[in-house]
């Protein structure tokens, strides 16, 4: 077996980013997998039934355990941390997504976006890709309704549910921080192997929430007491409502867990600075990228805490004034580790 599919790698960054910025329901038509799906079309006068306020944000009502916002502030914070990581990964996507479309015999290439959020990912991919339909699905209809005419969005709670499309379906599957809102994240990778034709690809990204330091070494609380007292009771909060925070670190042994997947594993990992010290051109955008990302989190955290650990909310808001002080004024340099996975489907279920 190569080496490079049996152990995790790290991301080298090295060069910044390109500038492109039928009634058989198992037939695979657009119109049997809508017949199949318990998604919504959303028009204006039915969005405010898609959401509910909690500690000053706008959160989605399809998965009350999921608690990050679901407003407009929340949209610029994810397309903030989605432009760092195109810088990171020089791409919106780890793996050869070019060579699994190419190689498809299916006339209709297909990609689905799970978790697709502000819908950007969705957007720049359908732009380089227009061959493909691409489908973004997400818990609230927060992403732009002028798109290329190859995306679409649609609702679907992806917690613990069999997923609204007939087997073998897409040719690309993307999954990008969708963990903090499913609870059975093997049943997940099951129901999206289901859905993805053979030799198709299925992708992962996850940010680990564990406070570290350079050579990705835990922080120590005595140099970042505010920082790291706040992402500890996040990760609770996580725990209490399901939620497994290992999912990020663990994501190769997963993917090998699911047998029409396990012989094509390819991990990686992207330490990534949160600050302005990097020397480095290209390391310092993704350090201050980064760095906005992290400041805009930590407020939207606030409806976690709040409403899962059960604290008041000006207890809150003097825990993010505490991290808030390490992150604008460091003794220790803080990162954040995010880990990546892709994998070809070769046989069946």
């Amino acid at each position: 077996m190569d080496l490079a599919r049996s152990r995790s790698q790290s991301i080298s960054v090295s060069s910044s980013p390109s500038n492109s910025d039928s009634d058989d329901p198992r037939s695979g038509s657009p119109s049997s997998v809508r017949s199949l799906s318990s998604t919504s079309t959303v028009s204006s006068d039915r969005e405010e039934a898609f959401f509910r306020d909690l500690a000053g944000r706008k959160l989605n009502t399809m998965n009350v355990a999921y608690t990050l916002p679901s407003d407009s502030s929340e949209i610029k914070r994810m397309d903030q941390e989605h432009r760092m990581l195109k810088f990171v990964l020089n791409s919106n996507y780890v793996g050869n997504v070019k060579d699994v479309l190419a190689s498809t015999k299916e006339k209709e290439k297909r990609i689905l976006d799970c978790g697709t959020g502000s819908g950007l990912w969705c957007i720049e991919v359908a732009e380089e890709f227009p061959q493909a339909s691409v489908i973004g699905v997400d818990l609230a209809p927060i992403q732009p309704r002028v798109v290329p005419p190859n995306c679409t969005f649609e609702l679907f709670d992806l917690d613990g549910q069999q997923l609204p499309y007939p087997d073998g379906y897409f040719d690309v599957i993307h999954c990008r921080s969708v963990y903090m809102g499913i609870r059975n994240y093997p049943l997940f990778l099951r129901e999206c192997t289901r859905v993805l034709r053979r030799n198709g690809m299925i992708i992962l990204a996850e940010a680990d929430t564990q406070p570290l330091t350079d050579n990705k070494r835990p922080m120590a609380p005595e140099y970042a007491q505010g920082w790291t007292t706040l992402w500890n009771e996040y990760r609770k909060s996580l725990g209490k409502n399901g939620f497994d925070v290992t999912i990020p670190s663990r994501l190769r042994g997963l993917l090998q867990e699911v047998p029409a997947l396990r012989d094509n594993v390819v991990a990686q990992e992207a330490l990534v600075p949160i600050g302005t010290w990097p020397k480095d051109p290209l390391l310092l955008t993704i350090g201050q990228l980064s760095w906005m990302n992290q400041d805009n989190l930590l407020f939207s955290l606030i409806p976690t805490l709040v409403g899962v650990n059960g604290m008041r909310e000006d207890q809150v808001k003097k825990l993010i004034e505490a991290a808030q002080k390490d992150l604008y004024y460091p003794q220790i340099r803080p990162y954040v580790c995010w880990h990546f996975a892709h994998a070809r489907k070769i046989g069946g279920r």
